[in-house]
């Protein structure tokens, strides 16, 4: 007889544990308290005609999503087309701009004008950078992080100085590059995995592979569009998705989860993965059996949330690329902000997608739409006249950078989200937007761990456990989950 398995929630952690587990011949039921699959990616449109993306933009590591498909015998094409940009994107400094080339060769060459040397340096870094790509995205992140001894490797344990554990990133790329632009550009990958990049293990530079070496893409139609292909893989494998289900609580006998209260209903399950907030998804255990207490959670440095404003531009902006970022303050001075003053930056940074630049079908002929996002500290006062204060500077700057006057009277939609709408609508600890940090004490064993540790049949899954934040480690993480309960053999259910 199959195994019952009930995953909470349709992020794309949650898509892709419901595929693997499916694939292995559970009965998987997907609860989603949304009418729409993806969590943060999810997707909406408006009457005027335009289609946004609510959360993910960019679309780097390409290799890690094809493998998801790769796994299930299809190929990312089989559901969507998916487009190089080139330039990568642009990056606004207070006295100049930098364009980020698709071809790397004229990468190295734009480092050169830059800096003498930096193109040489680049070089080196990047090779480095596809080494730690390739130990970090093909062995660690795909541990459980039960225990350290699960990275007693031979191939990790030679390649361990290689992958500047011990060193942080800011200093590590201040090895290479002096310039002060050419350093920002290659800290900012590193941002939204939650911490400054003094506070990042040098490891991480894997990041700036998997995003400048792999190339910047675009499926068209917009990134829900991965997650539309994610629910058709699972579905094929027999996963079922509920929508408009909300879990109200995780019932326990012993040692086991035996039900889910849904929408007032009891469901029976032998096994359930929490892809939901994991601060949240223990709030709905009695307290004796959750992980962690609420000291806990205080004590963890998280990733930022942020500010958003969803735009419909009714004319086009020429001078606007698809991805922009607006770096003419300063980035450490920002990123204090966030994490040691924890409140509303003076001088912030902001990013800017206009993914109609790439795709007709995101916004009527002529228009544009326009994604704005600022990060922010969690648990910030947020209230809609601050937020429209932070919009008219994000918009000031596009005017200045584009030429575009009044852009503020060219607005016929909006529609802002920040802190108070990521707890409402995703119960989001702290209002965050991208799970814990990866600090070097919140990497692998020292995150929150993706089984319960009382209970034999709870398994978390997301951001805030392992490998960590953004979609390619969130699909990596479902895998993890659905490999878990299949090692096991749900012999102790």
């Amino acid at each position: 007889m199959r195994k019952k398995i009930a995953i909470i929630g349709s992020g794309f952690s949650g898509l892709s544990a419901a595929a693997y587990a499916a694939k292995f011949g559970c009965e998987v039921h997907v609860f989603e308290q949304h009418s729409q699959p993806g969590g943060r990616a999810r997707q909406f449109s408006t009457n005027q005609g335009y289609v946004f993306d609510m959360g993910p933009s960019w679309y780097w590591m390409p290799d890690i999503i094809e493998s998801f498909f790769t796994d299930f015998e299809f190929k990312a094409a089989d559901f969507y087309r998916l487009e190089s940009l080139d330039p990568q994107f642009e990056m606004i400094f207070s006295d100049d701009k930098i364009n980020i080339p698709k071809d790397f060769d004229d990468l190295k060459s734009l480092f050169e004008e830059i800096e003498s040397g930096a193109g040489l340096h680049l070089e080196k870094f990047m090779t480095s950078a596809k080494f730690k790509y390739e130990v970090g995205m093909k062995e660690f992140v795909n541990k459980p992080s039960y225990s350290w001894l699960e990275f007693a490797s031979y191939k990790i344990a030679k390649s361990s100085l290689k992958l500047d554990l011990l060193s942080n990133f800011k200093d590590y790329v201040g090895k290479y590059f002096k310039n002060d632009k050419l350093r920002t550009l290659m800290e900012f990958p590193v941002i939204f995995l939650g911490a400054s990049p003094d506070k990042i293990p040098a490891l991480y530079s894997l990041m700036n592979y998997g995003g400048y070496g792999l190339g910047t893409h675009y499926p068209m139609g917009g990134f829900y569009q991965v997650v539309l292909a994610m629910k058709k893989v699972a579905e094929i494998q027999g996963a079922v998705f509920h929508f408009n289900h909300t879990v109200e609580k995780i019932n326990v006998q012993k040692d086991k989860v035996t039900s889910l209260m849904i929408n007032g209903e009891l469901h029976d399950f032998d096994a359930v993965v929490a892809s939901s907030d994991y601060h949240h998804s223990e709030s709905l255990l009695p307290e004796e059996f959750r992980n962690y207490n609420e000291e806990y959670w205080k004590s963890r440095t998280f990733a930022p949330s942020c500010l958003i404003y969803y735009l419909g531009i009714s004319e086009q902006i020429t001078k606007l690329k698809h991805h922009t970022l607006f770096f003419e303050n300063d980035l450490d001075e920002h990123i204090r902000s966030i994490y040691k003053e924890k409140k509303w930056p003076e001088k912030p940074l902001f990013y800017a997608c206009c993914p109609s630049k790439s795709d007709p079908s995101v916004a009527p002929k002529g228009k544009e739409n326009l994604f704005l996002l600022m990060p922010l500290a969690i648990n910030i006062n947020d209230d809609e006249a601050t937020r429209e204060r932070y919009l008219k500077d994000m918009l000031n700057r596009l005017e200045r950078h584009t030429g575009v006057s009044d852009l503020i009277s060219k607005i016929e939609y909006k529609k802002s989200y920040c802190v108070k709408d990521f707890m409402a609508d995703y119960n989001a600890y702290g209002g965050n937007a991208y799970g814990l940090a990866n600090t070097l004490k919140q990497t692998a064993v020292l995150k929150p761990k993706i089984k319960n540790k009382k209970l034999n049949n709870l398994f978390y899954t997301g951001q805030l456990t392992v490998p960590g934040p953004g979609v390619p480690p969130a699909i990596i993480s479902g895998r993890i989950v659905a490999n878990e309960i299949i090692k096991l053999n749900l012999k102790t259910i």
